[in-house]
């Protein structure tokens, strides 16, 4: 395979209507898939001798909270043999899992951690979805775009019980009044040789 845009015809002819759309890009070809196959595509990418996509880089997610399918789940494979990348995605809402692909590249297993962490993506067949960065009961999953930027909680260290504990966010009055008026608007100054525009 020499050329990028010969991998979406592969693809598509290689696992027939799993594939929901090709987006072809300056450095690598992205490639939809039906989620439930999404196993089934990328060993079809890993095994097929004209891709060789051995090379499992990364698993992420990204939310976008306006579809019916708010997230995304995004992986990036290198093609070490033909000096190719692909990005394949998969879209699924937050109830329905996505199939795990550690059968497939064991080395997925943390990066769906982190992305069932972050986002509450779900991932059946996974050996140990729990958290990954988050402390133990937390609440709610911080990169989604509906979460709070202050969060639910805040961790402090009590002297007096000589232990970590948790309290409710308290905001001061003045973070919560917002003045969102320009400090600049309503003064008298005029910038240098800008005189005219004063009078």
């Amino acid at each position: 395979m020499n050329k990028i845009a010969s991998l979406s015809e592969i693809v598509m002819q290689g696992v027939p209507g799993a594939v929901l759309a090709i987006e072809p890009h300056i450095d690598m070809d992205c490639i939809l898939v039906d989620a439930a196959r999404l196993v089934e595509v990328v060993t079809f990418l890993r095994d097929d001798p004209r891709l060789r996509f051995v090379n499992f880089t990364d698993l992420c997610g990204a939310d976008f909270p306006a579809r019916e399918q708010r997230f995304e789940v995004v992986l990036h494979l290198l093609s070490p043999k033909y000096n190719t990348r692909v990005r394949v995605k998969a879209m699924t809402d937050e109830r329905t899992p996505v199939p795990s692909l550690t059968p497939v590249f064991p080395s997925a297993d943390w990066f769906e951690r982190e992305a069932y962490d972050m986002y509450g993506i779900l991932f059946t067949g996974h050996p140990d979805l729990r958290r990954l960065l988050t402390d133990y009961g937390f609440e709610g999953y911080p990169l989604r775009k509906d979460f709070p930027l202050t969060g639910f909680v805040e961790v402090r260290y009590d002297d007096e019980a000589k232990r970590v504990v948790y309290e409710p966010v308290k905001l001061p009055q003045e973070f919560r009044a917002f003045d969102f008026l320009s400090p600049w608007e309503g003064t008298d100054y005029v910038l240098p040789g800008d005189e005219k525009a004063k009078s």
